[in-house]
């Protein structure tokens, strides 16, 4: 996992560098998306094993409050 993570990391740098127009962007929005797929593999059905049903309730909250919190920026 080390290893695919530095791999990717230097990937992304490179892709960003080439990249005229990306100030950031493609970078946030790609770790962004790295961390919900690693929430939704590893962390989230272990803790509905732990506490069950409101796991599902406070993530979806959770979710509409930064939603909310980026749209009124």
């Amino acid at each position: 996992m080390v290893l695919i993570s530095a791999q990717s990391a230097g990937l992304g740098y490179l892709l960003i560098r080439w990249l005229p127009a990306a100030d950031g962007r493609y970078a946030q929005a790609f770790a962004a998306g790295a961390m919900l797929t690693m929430l939704a593999d590893a962390m989230m059905p272990e803790t509905f094993e732990h506490s069950g049903k409101l796991v599902g309730i406070l993530t979806v909250m959770g979710f509409l409050v930064a939603s909310i919190l980026a749209v009124s920026q």
